[in-house]
């Protein structure tokens, strides 16, 4: 082993670059078992950001369903999910391009259409695909007029037939989600909710039996005034239907029996399922013997645990912190895994504690893993400011470098990220782009500010009606908290996010100045106000509760708009913004970078055609991060390895 190398914090030469960040994000979604055969999609920037289906027969062998450009991707709420699903060897999918269904019977050569061409400007889109057992399709259907606005958004839960033909099953909710039919195919499940709640507020929990009637089975809107969130309905094969409620206070595991009451199975003190922000998520899965697998979070990290028949809970000792997408398949789950030290794989996980298989493997990186910084869980004080919680928590990434190490005295520059949402989470699986700033020298904060998920709903809803305010609180005493412990530079301590984690970074340079000497925007909302009054129907009400009602509080969107605050930024700051965001308009950026450049605060903006919010395409990926790293390095002066040929990002002022 050679001596190592004494190197300014920052200028570390690394393996991880920014063409291994993209080499290594492919990202894998969704899960599916099929007699036998596991399938899964994975996003692909490398061929343009296109979600590719891939099947692996029982001996082993992987191939592409979906040749390019096939592209199963759906735009419903516009984050996707359930793109896709098959039974019997037969896949639908949503094709990106122009949303139509389409359907690939096996040894079929190319895909057919199912679904009729768009007729633009209006356009239709499915998604949250569930196959029947007739050879039918139950999907979300979005409707989009010619308008564009998202009051002329609809949104029903339909049938698809092999022939097209489409049947509307439920209409009249704002929103719907999760179809689901019973195995017995007397029972239709289903979720819906109304505006301004978002899903995680009070989606509730309908069945629909065979004779029409119609059973509200929990979730929703009591007229108590009680509130009651549902996600992930799933059907077990005795035709009883399990889903997880926040009515403890968590989201806790329960089961339904038609003509029955539901019962409270498993609550473990932390949320078992997230978010709905993408469609057809699933934290836990019925096995057909009576137990469930089911993972959930402690201390920064997921277990892996199954629930047997007689309610006993026993945790599989497994190498991985994360798993999503469990999948039943007989006596085991497949589902996707990863760890500080491995990327998400497809994993089969025997429910009886036998060995895991890897069905998927993480790509061979040709790193070592003494390059990977682990995470420590930290829990940090933080103002209370009316939320009855005090302390908030991150996931913090020391500096590691097996060849370099620093000047003696010296202390490293912070990152700290702040996840989007906000109604998110981090999760400690290995990201090349933590690594990619941890093995240069950076420490790493990944933040779990109040308003995030995995630790209850009070945690959750702490961010009500104070975003702006306590996420701020959050992130400034993580960073100060890391200063005064003697691990990070007080002076190059830096914020970045993206989407509404961008928010809370242009935020904190302005409402909570003096903390951080550096910033960089991905895609962040600027004007709070803009975003209430013109961004898509699924957030179109989100910030009533974030905020406050719209426009009726237009004053406090106002107080807390970055927009609003242009003089308060003194603060360098790097903008990275998607030309085709529908999200966060690139109107919103345009507004930060002008007012910087009209206070001559040094400044770079990068804009990329063709990106929507959040970049998929494997040359934006690498010209943001190699962007971002460029500007740090002219802002806090050291040098950049000469060995990755990065190009100075131009700084104006």
């Amino acid at each position: 082993m050679p001596a190592r190398r004494t190197l300014p914090y920052g200028s570390w030469p690394t393996p991880v670059t920014s063409e291994l960040v993209v080499r290594a994000a492919a990202r894998l979604e969704d899960v599916a078992v099929d007699a036998g055969a596991v399938w899964w999609s994975e996003s692909r920037p490398g061929e343009g950001g296109r979600s590719a289906v891939v099947r692996r027969s029982d001996d082993g062998t992987a191939a592409d369903v979906l040749p390019e450009p096939w592209n199963a991707r759906t735009r419903v709420h516009e984050y996707g999910g359930g793109a896709w699903a098959v039974s019997g060897g037969v896949l639908w999918f949503a094709h990106f391009a122009d949303q139509r269904l389409y359907r690939r019977d096996p040894g079929a050569a190319e895909p057919v259409a199912v679904t009729p061409e768009p007729q633009l400007p209006a356009g239709v889109r499915y998604g949250d695909l569930h196959p029947t057992r007739d050879g039918g399709l139950l999907a979300v259907r979005e409707t989009h007029a010619a308008g564009g606005a998202a009051a002329d958004v609809g949104n029903d839960l339909v049938r698809v037939g092999a022939d097209g033909a489409v049947d509307v099953l439920v209409s009249g909710p704002d929103f719907v989600s999760d179809p689901r039919s019973s195995p017995d195919g007397r029972h239709l499940a289903w979720l819906q909710w109304q505006h301004p709640d978002m899903p995680w507020d009070a989606a509730a929990l309908v069945v629909r039996d065979a004779d029409g009637g119609e059973t509200v089975v929990a979730g929703g809107r009591a007229p108590d005034g009680r509130v009651e969130s549902v996600v992930q309905p799933t059907w077990d094969g005795e035709s009883a239907l399990w889903f997880c409620a926040d009515r403890t206070g968590t989201w806790a595991l329960y089961r339904w029996r038609p003509g029955g009451q539901a019962e409270l199975v498993l609550d473990v003190g932390a949320d078992i399922a997230g978010p709905q922000w993408r469609l057809g998520a699933r934290r836990f899965a019925p096995l057909d013997d009576g137990r469930v697998v089911l993972a959930f979070p402690r201390q920064g990290a997921d277990r892996l645990a199954v629930r047997e028949p007689d309610g006993r809970v026993r945790e599989l000792e497994l190498p991985y912190t994360a798993f999503r997408a469990l999948t039943a398949a007989g006596g085991s789950v497949v589902c996707v895994a990863g760890s500080p030290t491995s990327e998400p794989v497809v994993l089969r996980v025997p429910a009886d504690g036998a060995p895991a298989e890897v069905l998927r493997p993480a790509r061979d990186l040709g790193v070592d893993p003494a390059w990977f910084s682990r995470p420590d869980h930290v829990t940090f004080p933080t103002p209370e400011r009316g939320t009855g919680i005090g302390a908030a928590h991150a996931l913090v990434y020391p500096p590691t470098n097996p060849e370099v190490t620093a000047p003696e005295g010296t202390l490293p520059p912070l990152l700290v990220v702040v996840h989007g949402g906000p109604t998110s989470a981090t999760t400690a699986v290995l990201n090349p782009e933590v690594q990619y700033w941890t093995s240069r020298g950076f420490c790493v904060a990944d933040v779990d500010y109040r308003g995030s998920t995995g630790y209850g709903r009070r945690y959750r809803e702490a961010l009500r009606g104070r975003w702006g305010v306590v996420d701020l609180d959050d992130v400034v005493a993580c960073a100060q908290s890391l200063a005064d412990a003697g691990r990070v530079d007080r002076t190059r301590m830096a914020i970045r996010g993206g989407s509404a984690g961008g928010y809370t970074t242009l935020a904190a340079l302005c409402l909570r100045p003096g903390v951080f000497s550096a910033g960089a925007s991905h895609y962040g909302v600027a004007d709070l106000a803009a975003l209430a009054a013109d961004t898509h129907k699924f957030e179109s009400r989100y910030l009533d509760s974030l905020v406050a009602p719209w426009p009726e509080g237009a004053d406090v969107y106002a107080e807390r708009s970055p927009i609003s605050h242009v003089d308060a930024f003194d603060t360098p700051l790097a903008v990275f913004q998607g030309a085709e965001d529908r999200v966060v308009p690139p109107e919103q950026a345009e507004a930060i970078v002008a007012a910087l450049r009209a206070k001559g605060v040094p400044h770079a903006y990068l804009l990329f055609p063709g990106e929507q919010h959040g970049f998929r395409r494997a040359e934006t990926i690498r010209a943001a991060l190699d962007g971002e790293l460029s500007f740090y390095a002219q802002v806090w002066g050291f040098e950049l390895p000469e060995d990755e040929g990065i190009q100075p990002i131009p700084i104006m002022r």
